[in-house]
């Protein structure tokens, strides 16, 4: 055996013993985590339950927001943060959608989307400028704004409820988070729904989204959205639950694209559910001699 082997084995042998001896360590205090008042606990099918009721009963969406809108140069360490402007959004099931922005102080319209679930159109007044095409991305653009699409805002507002072929698991973890104003831990029970669905002719699962609950109120608080490719599309955060007069709703959602390095915070005003919505609330009249722009041209 080497002198350095021989020292070595020497060392194992003698750890266990210096470790029962007592001798040579000191003791510290460390912050002992604190456990929430309320650890709810149910089986996956009643998690899933909840999340299908829930999407069931909600029929409309009319909601007033501030939305903070910023780029981020990831790479770079930067990020270009636009100035806040208020919408409006309006949603009707299964997938039409209407988001007014305001120019700030100004009240006029910065722009003006809709989309039926099919095709969309976006309307900038100030360039006289309207953009078409297909509600789903069929060819990315060099452009990251041209590669927006409705359907990831109707997604990040609603939470949907799983489809009779999803397959889902249901997974339960904690996270250690730090109160910086009490100065304490807290450890924060969760469970994470995972929902996939089966590759055509092949045993593969492919991932869809995977939502997180805390287990003190059962209510969402982070949706991960992954495309056709299983990459993680859209990030989406839900703080600040507020009963806005129809039931529990977020008053922050944080909606952050990874691929585009583009991030929008919503803070929420107003929420008004299943309120009646007509076919016309979902249509822009474009005016005449509007440069029109097709994206599939």
């Amino acid at each position: 055996m080497s002198p350095l082997l021989h020292k070595l084995a020497v060392a194992a042998i003698g750890l266990p013993a210096l470790l029962l001896s007592g001798c040579l360590f000191t003791t510290r205090k460390l912050p002992v985590p604190r456990q929430p008042a309320v650890v709810q606990t149910v089986s996956p099918d009643a998690l899933v339950q909840q999340i299908n009721q829930r999407w069931a009963a909600m029929k409309t969406l009319n909601a007033t927001v501030e939305i903070q809108a910023s780029v981020l140069k990831s790479k770079e360490g930067i990020s270009k943060d636009y100035t806040s402007f208020r919408g409006h959004i309006l949603m009707r099931k299964p997938e039409e959608l209407r988001v007014l922005g305001l120019v700030p102080v100004l009240g006029m319209t910065m722009f003006d989307m809709a989309s039926d679930g099919k095709r969309f159109t976006l309307y900038i007044p100030s360039r006289k400028k309207a953009v078409e095409g297909p509600a789903k991305l069929t060819k990315k653009s060099k452009s990251r704004i041209e590669n927006m699409r409705p359907g990831f805002f109707f997604d990040a507002m609603m939470v949907r409820g799983l489809d009779p072929d999803d397959a889902f698991m249901v997974t339960a973890d904690s996270d250690t988070v730090e109160d910086a104003s009490k100065k304490h831990l807290l450890i924060i029970p969760e469970y994470i729904l995972s929902v996939m669905r089966h590759v055509h002719g092949s045993q593969q699962l492919a991932p869809v989204r995977v939502i997180h609950f805390h287990r003190d109120d059962l209510l969402p608080y982070q949706q991960d959205l992954y495309d056709a490719d299983g990459n993680l599309e859209t990030e989406v955060f839900y703080r600040r639950y507020r009963d806005f007069g129809g039931g529990l709703y977020p008053s922050t959602v944080t909606i952050k694209r990874p691929m585009d390095d583009y991030q929008a915070v919503l803070t929420v005003e107003k929420v008004v559910e299943n309120m009646p919505l007509t076919s016309d609330e979902f249509q822009i009249k474009v005016p005449e001699g509007t440069v029109i722009q097709d994206l599939e041209k």
